[in-house]
């Protein structure tokens, strides 16, 4: 249940976001460390969105891979015993 209402809500604050980026068309100009660009409001949100989005997504899954890779502590005392 927690996970739907997860689900729910990021998709609600997602579609608030591009609610409020399409109906700017103002031009925003980003300054990077060796370029610079003009992009319109929509566009950033969505770019920044879909980055954000990846790297929780990225951050989520190499923490999943780590525990589940690393042993708990239950295990190694459960080797230790048995051995």
């Amino acid at each position: 249940m927690r996970l739907y209402i997860t689900v729910i809500l990021f998709l609600i604050l997602l579609a608030i976001a591009f609610i409020f980026g399409s109906q700017n068309d103002q031009m925003l100009s980003l300054n990077y460390l060796i370029a610079k660009t003009n992009i319109s409001v929509a566009t950033a949100v969505g770019l920044f969105t879909a980055i954000g989005f990846v790297l929780g997504l990225l951050f989520v899954l190499f923490w999943k891979l780590v525990s589940m890779v690393k042993p708990n502590k239950k295990d190694q005392a459960l080797a230790g015993k048995k051995s």
